[in-house]
């Protein structure tokens, strides 16, 4: 066996991790853009007394919301494949062989003769019909099922982790707190890019890049408002 295919069976599918890497990666990026962008706009709007409660109760509030933001999207799209598998059942038990008829088709288009389709069909419903029909009709997979707790509590912990990095520069010094904020924010979506791309074994470079023009645009343009705000004087 070559090194090359050796390397070929060490490849790990990343579907099973879609639903909590999302959450996550989203959930951090919030967490950095948000925090960050909180507290660049009040320092812009000259309340530099309030940054650090300001970041505090950012990272507080917006932690809970996207725990429970995720929590009931998720389960919504939880709800939606029960739903789904109920009706599946349903129509497993009332109409059996056109259930039947819809899989053999479902397969023929996929490239199967009609006769080795209606032989794969009759294997899977002797096993279990219903798995069948919830993979290959509706494209319900176990590893790809919809995990709202999961969801939320990775989501709810990537933002606190995330916020935290900016709260630490205005904690480190008094002094060029602005300039520390941009500095530990930038370099926590610089990790937050890398982390995100290894997991999902996306390319580094773009993954980066798109993650960090996109967090320091949503801070460019909140640090605009705060100053503008702050022109105002209000």
């Amino acid at each position: 066996m070559g090194l090359e295919e050796v390397q070929m069976r060490n490849l790990e599918h990343r579907a099973n991790r879609a639903g909590w890497l999302r959450a996550a990666v989203l959930g951090s990026n919030d967490g950095l853009v948000s925090t960050a962008s909180l507290m660049i706009g009040i320092a812009a709007a000259n309340k530099s007394e309030f940054l650090i409660t300001a970041g505090l109760a950012g990272i507080a509030a917006g932690s809970m919301s996207m725990a429970v933001g995720e929590y009931v999207s998720v389960k919504s799209q939880n709800d939606i494949e029960k739903s789904d598998r109920e009706i599946e059942i349903k129509q497993l038990a009332t109409d059996l062989e056109g259930e039947f008829a819809e899989l053999v088709d479902i397969y023929m288009k996929r490239g199967l003769t009609e006769e080795l389709a209606k032989q794969v069909v009759s294997a899977m419903h002797k096993k279990d019909p219903l798995e069948a029909h919830l993979r290959d009709e509706l494209g319900h997979f176990d590893h790809t099922r919809a995990r709202p707790l999961q969801a939320g509590v990775a989501s709810a912990i990537a933002f606190t982790a995330g916020g935290i990095v900016p709260l630490l520069g205005a904690l480190i010094s008094s002094k060029n707190q602005i300039e520390l904020i941009l500095f530990f924010t930038a370099l926590g979506l610089l990790i937050a890019g890398f982390i995100s791309a290894k997991i999902a074994a996306s390319p580094i470079p773009k993954t980066i890049a798109r993650i960090f023009l996109g967090g320091a645009l949503g801070v460019a343009i909140t640090a605009g408002i705060g100053w503008l705000v702050g022109l105002t004087g209000v």
